[in-house]
């Protein structure tokens, strides 16, 4: 058996000890059995609100056991593997397959491992707003929209929209939708920031290269046991009438919400529900996600120093650019991750890679 692929198979045993103490294994399949126990109750779904909270967690920690458990079968029989290639030379093969197929996975695993903030394991409010770039802007602000949409369905996490304001000519002025799955806060948070496409606009009749942009803010979904400091006389609150598609009750009450937190200046609105009442539960839950946001923020600059490098982000950075004109390609200011195809990045089975990428920027580690 060759040397170099014992040492690797014991390498992976290695770091699946280490990643099941870093991702406290034991202790989450403890959390897993007594969830599934309390859910075993005849009671459990007479509060459907904390039931579907409770399946949510439950849901998570899946996410993270499932695969270590799979992991941990696959080691076992990595090793049975080993001893027969000793016998049988023409198994040497199978054996080097399943140790790359094992540390690809063990890759995947501890990328997961490095979502440890506090609200990683939220679901995320992602906005998105159209900036510099008129029309165009606009348009590329909703291509964002569909590409984070699609990233999402292929995650299998749920969507919800709870803004979306039209622009008259083309694409929308903004958007916010709130995606829900297992660390979307954690994986969609590197998303924070400027956002820059080079093409030639559709939009002009000379057909003109255009510079457009659109800026994306990413909150985490904090659940309402969660406290948030925000004290409502600093919140101005404006009604107004909901604009764009919604039938007969839009455009005759004022039933869109948009709340002010005066003391650090950030707007939410919300105008996607059907009643001023569902509206303004929303904008809080909007306002909720953007405060604990900034509360983040603060505490990660406390930190900042030590970071051997820091990943630049905020709401007025540009993280990406986007490039239609004069070839297709798609590369990140960060971290450098690179992807010659617009259209795979932009339909979402591509952006995964860059998530990853300024994950690993964060935690100190290479691409």
């Amino acid at each position: 058996m060759d040397a170099e692929l014992i040492q690797r198979s014991k390498k992976i045993r290695e770091r699946l000890v280490q990643l099941g103490d870093s991702l406290d294994h034991a202790g989450k399949k403890n959390d897993i059995k007594e969830i599934e126990t309390q859910m075993g109750q005849p009671t459990f779904w007479d509060d459907n609100e904390s039931a579907q909270k409770t399946v949510a967690q439950l849901k998570s920690l899946k996410s993270i056991v499932g695969p270590l458990n799979d992991l941990s079968t696959s080691v076992e029989d990595l090793a049975a593997l080993i001893e027969m290639a000793d016998e049988d030379e023409s198994i040497a093969g199978e054996v080097a397959g399943e140790i790359s197929r094992l540390e690809t996975k063990l890759d995947q695993l501890e990328l997961k491992a490095l979502l440890n903030g506090p609200n990683d394991h939220a679901g995320a409010i992602v906005t998105i707003n159209a900036r510099d770039g008129g029309t165009d802007a606009n348009d590329w602000a909703d291509m964002l929209l569909r590409m984070y949409s699609a990233w999402a369905v292929g995650e299998e996490f749920k969507i919800e929209l709870l803004d979306r304001q039209e622009n008259e000519e083309a694409g929308i002025n903004n958007a916010s939708i709130a995606v829900r799955g297992p660390m979307a806060y954690g994986y969609l948070k590197g998303e924070e920031g400027m956002h820059r496409l080079v093409r030639i606009s559709p939009f002009n009749s000379e057909s003109k290269r255009q510079t457009s942009f659109a800026a994306v803010s990413v909150s985490p979904e904090i659940d309402d046991s969660i406290e948030i400091d925000i004290d409502e006389k600093d919140v101005r609150e404006d009604r107004y009438r909901a604009g764009g598609a919604g039938g007969q009750h839009v455009n005759k009450t004022d039933s869109a919400i948009r709340l002010t937190h005066i003391p650090t200046n950030t707007v939410v609105t919300c105008q996607n529900e059907r009643s001023q009442h569902q509206n303004r539960a929303t904008a809080w839950k909007m306002l909720r996600a953007k405060m604990a946001r900034i509360e983040e923020e603060r505490r990660e600059a406390e930190v900042a120093d030590k970071y051997a490098t820091q990943a630049r982000t905020g709401f007025g950075s540009q993280i990406r650019n986007y490039f239609l004109h004069p070839d297709q390609r798609v590369k990140d200011a960060r971290t450098g991750h690179y992807v010659g195809s617009f259209n795979s990045v932009m339909d979402g089975s591509e952006l995964q890679g860059f998530l990853d990428a300024f994950l690993r920027l964060r935690a100190g580690k290479s691409s």
